[in-house]
């Protein structure tokens, strides 16, 4: 497979800052220092976040959470429940100073991130519900935190959009107030894409950023011992999940040279089909990570499209 002239030649630059290696339980220490020390230059300053605490979901430890306030003079304003990508493996909530700042500026909205643990650590259901704890928190908090319970998003990239998508069907099932939105880009949402039992096997995704090989290494170390044999599987791989009808209505953005391009497409089909508003994005040339290079036409044009796209979830205009 060769889709290297496929690719955005303004996106191309992404392949070198993020070049692909082997991933195993041993070089993980490493990595996750490497991932660490090259977000810290894209930062943004405009809004410096508090680290605080919640506690834990059903005697789990406490849930560490960067709070984005922009301190509006709103009285009550929404909220964005943030969950960072990394494979499931590695990234922390550091991750969201890159691109939260400017979103709740914009919005007037609260964002919360979350410092979930990451597998192979701590296995599935730990991740799924230290996401559950903040998300539950925030609810509880809305009050004190001058927050519209009526109008919560979560939101997530790659594996945190895979995560964003699993806590919106665990809040469903568990009964928390409805969702306001599930913004997902390029979510991570179907364990078997890239293994044996890969439903879609697209001969032009998945080249770049994130392989199949990595694709898989972050499953298995999330699913544990998890036997995917019970109700659960839809908060493990949302992609798997029986029932999608009472969801929150979806965005959903990927690149069309993206290894999630085809499980994406597919979940918002399902979700349609289920009876859930849905807006789809695919972007050409666009490969993983593509919005990275924030210069680029496309990355402009995918981050124009999600500040609306999460604006109209939250019943709010964008400042501009």
């Amino acid at each position: 497979m060769n889709t290297r002239h496929l690719v955005d030649p303004e996106v191309l630059p992404i392949i070198e800052l993020l070049p692909v290696s082997d991933m195993t339980r041993a070089s993980l220490p490493e990595a996750r220092l490497t991932a660490s020390e090259s977000m810290v230059a894209m930062f943004d300053p405009a809004l410096v976040p508090q680290r605080r605490t919640v506690p834990g979901h059903d005697g789990a430890p406490d849930v560490a959470v960067l709070v984005f306030d922009p301190a509006t003079s709103d009285a009550i304003r929404p909220a964005v429940l943030h969950i960072h990508g990394g494979g499931m493996v590695i990234g922390s909530a550091d991750m969201a100073r890159i691109g939260m700042p400017s979103l709740a500026l914009a919005l007037g909205a609260l964002v919360v991130s979350v410092d979930y643990r990451l597998a192979p650590d701590t296995p599935f259901p730990g991740p799924q519900n230290d996401n559950f704890a903040a998300l539950a928190w925030l609810f509880d908090q809305a009050a004190a935190l001058r927050v519209d319970p009526a109008r919560i998003v979560v939101m997530g990239e790659s594996a945190g959009g895979g995560l964003a998508a699993a806590l919106a069907v665990m809040a469903r099932d568990r009964g928390l107030p409805p969702l306001a939105g599930q913004v997902l880009t390029y979510p991570m949402l179907d364990h078997r894409t890239g293994g044996d039992r890969d439903p879609w096997r697209n001969r032009h995704t998945g080249e770049f950023i994130w392989t199949r090989e990595r694709n898989q290494f972050g499953w298995d170390a999330l699913r544990g011992d998890y036997a995917l044999d019970d109700g659960r599987i839809g908060w493990f791989s949302p992609a798997r999940a029986a029932d999608l009808a009472g969801l929150a209505p979806a965005y959903i953005a990927t690149g069309a040279l993206d290894l999630f391009l085809d499980e994406d497409l597919d979940y918002a089909r399902r979700l349609a089909d289920a009876g859930v508003p849905v807006e789809m994005h695919v972007y050409p040339g666009a490969i993983h990570a593509f919005d990275m290079i924030a210069g680029s036409r496309v990355g402009r044009q995918s981050r124009r499209d999600l500040v609306g796209g999460v604006a109209r979830l939250l019943g709010v205009t964008p400042a501009t």
